[in-house]
């Protein structure tokens, strides 16, 4: 039943005029304007108060610098899921958050302030350094706004958080505290990567964030031993500023070492003996003299480099320093098997040394290098020189002191600073530490509890970097940070943590509304033993520590929001990039694990990188990428957001970002998807206009089209799909599914159903086409809601007048609608599976006509579907009209065997893919696949292996080429897909050649009207004209029959174009047409086709005529006949009246022509063609206009 149908006007506002050409970001600009009008982010939280929590955590940026396309990717993914789920009936909070402290900012003010070392902070004042801080902390704060709210994401950035928000570091104390007091916390020096531009410890996972291939000094130094001064061990490095801190030199115990003397310089060494390579070049060079295990070296001692640390050297064997140990973390990779030894610069130096006793635990480490990475007094030779710039200056005195025994150069992946792009040393510094190594099971415990798409980078990357999780170095020597709330006195024997401002108060009997260290340094606490008062250590968190506990500060709990907090913990849903797998999803995983040994999310979902267009990483510097909100100008936000979502980056691998990318998301599924949804506005608008119906949808409605019944199964089908990949958060599998579903939409329902659409079948036929239509796009537009939000709310502005509702403020916005539920009974899987094989049939037909270059315009006279399971013959039957509309062909068979046609099969070896693998033996196997026969390849087919010269090939291995035999080869083409085949006769006779230029004929008109700005239902005429270019006979004759196809298909051009053709008078007033165009029709070469679109109310200047407005024919009586009174005839006669109706026919010609004549009796009459001489009888009837000659006697002369 047909519902909501009725008579009556509509609401003038519904139906604007959509704009021509639509300007896709000048459109989103008027749905901002819109949303700002109605506050439409805000009345959806309203709307949804009372619904179910589904809690999201959004990753603080920093505001120092503008957002780029990796945040806008993770941007973009955050809102389509949570626009997704308030859509599915959930109340979700989206809070903006801000990352305000750390590196990122102290970098700017050390930079813009030209601050070299905290020396010249401490001249300025911490509470003047921080002040500076706050000033730029939200330099770009607006840009932010503005760009995130531009790409349509929804969030609040009233209510947001800030990490320097008093509140939300009152929070980061608590979390601290609850970690101090379970003992995880400790202070300690460690060997970590440092900064020397910051100034600061960096932890393990932010030096493993920016690795850059580097050049090195390569030395190789000697240390001649004490018991042997001509004997020396060598060791290789490539960190020369290191050498002056050397205090011991290690081997591997189990390796063999040689004595090895120096052919050339008569020198010896002692080195590994499989790295004798790194010194000689030839074995000519050298002579072993002695062969050894590196144990036996253990012990030995040697003289030292230098003399800055020559004091801790002793007498007595196995102590004191500048003596080799052993490990076996030493490689036979490269070098020289020798390791030397400097435990303020290396992790394992300062393990090992240790183990050995060359240092001992809590005594000073030797790091004689500063804050800034200059030498201190204690290498005086070098003070003040930055540790970088001193290894020309190290290696020159080594030569003088010939102990540099050789010099190269080594190219390596070295650290960077993530913040200042500087090169990081590895340096000995006290720090506060988190136990991590401690509770590395119960991570990987918690890491199981939780779902990431995709699941790999779980399994793998993050799960190898908890596996190897080192104690976390939570303490910066800064100054623009939380403060570490540790209160301790000189010896660092009483300690007390604080968890709170109020407990702060308690302790010291100062209360505070500011916790940085400016606000609270000069705060003291009473010490418990009565000696001097405890004060806070200098430092301050890591900002990741920061970040790591912003599900708390970020509600301030648990000081407030307890219990909401407590209801909604873990989160449902977090997303950043891969980048953060070492960085916020690692920080948020450890304190929750500490605190409640529970993941703090849910789902998680991770991106790969955005990088420039040629693979490398997006520069400013390089200009290698087109600034983002240069392409939303220019392609809108919708399409960036569907570029970004429909690539590789959301399944975790990288994207290489192009332009034009974005450009073919606009062409290639916005403008069908929009055409789609004109095309239903147009016409239900000329249903109103013309047939005074208004359009209800009917929500219930149940079509019985087998077309209607396909769309509207696929349309639920897809509902189902993505109802299911969201609940995953599988976003890579929807986002095709979708765009596959604009196709099926625009190339297949409305291609085939264009009549039924536009009325031409039938009011019935039309109102349920509509339905079906608005039911599909109404389902489309609310599912892509979340995806495309600007384009959505554009057609639902248009689209909810067309509901069965009243208009309200509840319904004001796509983004208010709930998205839709799977309707299963309208889901018929044999409909779509029949349509399937339908579409395959024609894909197979399309691409038969595009290799023997037959446009589809010129129909052909048979298409032969053959398919083995002849149940799906019925299949074909039910859609017979479908396939032979759209290949254009007269005739359709259906078949179940190839034989009989003389189908054949050619196998062809892929080079591309066995090439390679095969190498050698690819030739014959080639050979082997090009002989086989066609029952071969179609057992082949069947089993999907085949051995061929001893080698398996599958089905991806072969090409199968179709053919048919040499006796059918003229009249058939085939071509198959599996299972089914498609043979199309591409034999054509003169009538469907004419047909097909009449087709090309409508094709320009129409092409014409488009590009005049002509709507379906604007009415004008066409005047054409056929002409030769040039005298030639051959030119003159396609002019003739280009007139003659026109004249002879003026029905079908009028009927297809909804107007009127005319023939070209020079009487015509052609002066003013809408558009004029000459055009070259296929086929008939050396000939112009002038076409002229004018108003149709114009007054075409005709010239003065009797000519009737119906189409006709006249006629002339042959001299000599015996036609009665009448003799020599001249008459008229119409072969049409009205127009268009009552069409004579050739039977028809005869007795009409008598009662014209008048004849008492009737006469049998012949009639003639007579055309430069030659006479032809007529046989069907003639083309309106020519002249026909009418006699009583058989060839006349």
């Amino acid at each position: 039943s047909l519902k909501h149908v009725g008579l009556g006007l509509r609401d003038k506002k519904w139906c604007p005029q959509c704009p021509e050409p639509f300007d896709f970001p000048k459109e989103e600009e008027e749905i901002l304007k819109l949303w700002k009008k109605i506050d439409a982010f805000c009345t959806s939280l309203k709307q949804s108060k009372d619904r179910p929590r589904y809690t999201f955590y959004d990753g603080p940026p920093f505001a120092t610098g503008l957002p780029h396309y990796g945040h806008i990717l993770a941007g973009t993914i955050k809102d389509i899921v949570t626009r997704y789920a308030h859509q599915s009936g959930f109340h979700v909070e989206r809070r903006f958050g801000w990352d305000c402290h750390g590196l990122p900012v102290e970098y700017e003010i050390d930079k813009t302030l030209d601050i070299k070392g905290p020396e010249d902070v401490a001249k300025m004042g911490v509470a003047a350094y921080n002040a500076e801080c706050r000033k730029i902390v939200m330099r770009y704060s607006k840009e932010w706004e503005q760009v995130v709210n531009r790409l349509g994401r929804w969030i609040d950035f009233e209510n947001d958080y800030k990490t320097l928000y008093p509140w939300f570091m009152e929070s980061v104390w608590w979390v601290f505290k609850q970690i101090y007091d379970k003992g995880m916390v400790y202070r300690g020096y460690k060997v970590m990567p440092f900064s020397t531009a910051c100034s600061t410890p960096l932890s393990n996972f932010e030096a493993g964030q920016n690795y850059k291939e580097v050049s090195d000094p390569a030395i190789i130094v000697s240390f001649p031993l004490d018991e042997e001064p001509c004997v020396s061990v060598i060791a290789w490095t490539t960190t020369p500023w290191t050498l002056p801190s050397n205090i011991a030199l290690c081997v591997h115990p189990e390796f063999n070492y040689v004595k090895v003397k120096d052919n050339t310089t008569e020198k010896v060494y002692i080195m590994l003996e499989d790295r004798l390579a790194a010194l000689f070049k030839q074995p000519e060079e050298y002579t072993i003299l002695e062969r050894m295990v590196g144990a036996s070296l253990v012990g030995k001692k040697y003289k030292p480099l230098f003399n800055y640390f020559a004091h801790l050297k002793t007498a007595e064997p196995n102590k004191g320093a500048f003596r080799i140990v052993s490990d076996k973390y030493v490689t036979a990779e490269e070098g020289t098997g020798v390791v030397h030894q400097a435990p303020g610069f290396g992790e394992d130096d300062f393990r090992v040394c240790l183990q050995h006793g060359i240092i001992q635990k809590g005594d000073q480490v030797i790091c004689p290098v500063d804050a800034s990475g200059r030498f201190t007094a204690e290498v005086n030779d070098y003070q003040g020189q930055h540790v970088k710039a001193a290894d020309t200056h190290l290696i020159k005195k080594l030569k003088e002191l010939g102990r540099l025994v050789h010099q190269g150069v080594c190219k390596h992946s070295y650290p960077f600073c993530w913040r200042s792009e500087t090169p990081l040393i590895y340096k000995a510094v006290p720090s506060w530490f988190i136990k991590v190594e401690s509770i590395v099971d119960k991570l990987l415990a918690c890491n199981k509890q939780y779902y990431w798409v995709p699941d790999f980078v779980k399994e793998k990357r993050f799960h190898n970097w908890l596996k190897d999780a080192r104690d976390w170095a939570i303490s910066r020597n800064r100054y623009w940070g939380t403060p570490i709330p540790l209160w301790v006195s000189e010896d660092h024997t009483e300690v007390v943590c604080v968890g709170s401002i109020e407990e702060l108060a308690q302790l010291s009997g100062v209360r505070v509304t500011d916790l940085h260290r400016d606000s609270i340094d000069h705060i003291t606490i009473p010490s418990v033993r009565g000696g001097a008062p405890l004060r806070r250590v200098p430092e301050v968190f890591d900002c990741w520590f920061e970040s790591g506990s912003m599900p708390y500060g970020q509600v301030h709990y648990p000081f407030e929001n307890k219990k909401s907090f407590e209801q909604t913990f873990p989160a449902d849903f977090i997303a950043e990039g891969i980048d953060q797998t070492r960085g916020w999803f690692y920080t948020l995983l450890v304190v929750s694990t500490i605190l409640f040994n529970k993941p703090p999310y849910k789902n998680l979902i991770i991106n790969g990188l955005v990088l420039a267009g040629d693979g490398t990483k997006m520069s400013k510097r390089l200009k290698n990428y087109t600034d983002p909100v240069v392409i939303v100008n220019q392609f809108g936000a919708d399409a960036v957001r569907l570029y970004l979502i429909d690539s590789p980056v959301v399944r975790g691998d990288n994207l290489c970002f192009k332009d034009e990318g974005v450009r073919d998301v606009v062409k290639d599924v916005f403008l069908p998807w929009l055409n789609a949804y004109k095309f239903l506005i147009q016409n239900i608008q000329r249903l109103e206009r013309e047939e005074k119906v208004v359009f209800k949808a009917d929500e219930g409605f149940v079509p019985t089209n087998v077309m209607d019944r396909w769309i509207v199964s696929f349309t639920q089908s897809l509902i189902t799909f993505v109802q299911k990949e969201m609940e995953a958060y599988r976003l890579y599998t929807v986002v095709p599914k979708l765009i596959r579903f604009i196709d099926q939409l625009t190339n297949w329902y409305v291609r085939f159903n264009r009549k039924r659409i536009k009325g031409e079948c039938g009011q019935p036929e039309c109102l349920q086409s509509l339905q079906t239509l608005f039911s599909v796009i109404y389902s489309m537009t609310r599912m892509m809601a979340p995806f495309t939000p600007f384009l959505t709310e554009h057609m639902f502005q248009n689209l909810r007048h067309l509901l069965p509702w009243t208009l309200s403020d509840e319904n004001a916005s796509i983004h208010y609608i709930m998205l839709p539920q799977p309707r299963s009974n309208l889901i018929d899987p044999k409909i779509e599976q029949a349509v399937s094989r339908m579409q395959t049939a024609i894909e197979l037909g399309r691409l038969l006509r595009d290799q023997k270059v037959i446009p589809i315009k010129y129909p052909l006279p048979e298409v032969v579907v053959i398919h083995q399971d002849a149940t799906c013959h019925d299949d074909f039957k039910t859609l017979k009209n479908y396939i032979l509309e759209e290949l254009n062909v007269k005739e359709l068979t259906i078949a179940s065997d190839e034989k009989k046609y003389g189908v054949t099969l050619t196998g062809l070896a892929d080079s591309d893919r066995l090439g390679k693998r095969l190498k050698g033996d690819f030739k014959k196997v080639s050979q082997g696949v090009a002989a086989m026969t066609s029952q071969q390849l179609e057992e082949f087919m069947k089993a999907g292996q085949v051995a061929v010269e001893g080698h398996t090939l599958t089905l991806e291995d072969i090409k199968i080429k179709y053919g048919v035999a040499a006796a059918m080869s003229g009249q058939y083409a085939a071509c198959a897909d599996g299972s089914l085949m498609v043979l199309l006769n591409i034999v054509q006779d003169q009538g469907m050649v004419e047909e097909g230029v009449a087709r090309e004929v409508v094709n320009r008109i129409q092409r014409m009207r488009k590009k005049g700005g002509l709507k379906p239902q604007d009415s004008v005429t066409v005047v054409y004209r056929a002409q030769a270019e040039g005298t030639g006979e051959e030119a003159t004759k396609a002019a003739a029959s280009l007139e003659a196809v026109i004249t002879k298909h003026q029905q079908y051009i009028e009927s297809t174009t909804k107007g009127p053709i005319m023939s070209f008078s020079s009487k015509y007033d052609l002066s003013k047409p809408i558009t004029k165009e000459e055009q070259k029709i296929k086929g008939l070469e050396g000939v112009v086709l002038s076409l002229w679109i004018v108003e149709s109310d114009s007054q075409l200047q005709q010239p003065p005529s009797s000519t009737p407005a119906c189409r006709f024919i006249n006629l002339k009586g042959v001299p000599g006949s015996n036609l009665g009174t009448l003799g020599l005839l001249e008459a008229t006669l119409l072969l049409e009246n009205p127009v268009g109706e009552n069409l004579l026919t050739l039977d028809q010609l005869e007795p009409e022509t008598n009662q014209l004549l008048k004849l008492s009796v009737h006469r049998k009459l012949f009639f003639y063609h007579v055309e430069k001489g030659t006479v032809e009888l007529v046989t069907k009837i003639p083309s309106s206009g020519e002249t026909i000659y009418v006699s009583n006697k058989v060839c006349p002369k």
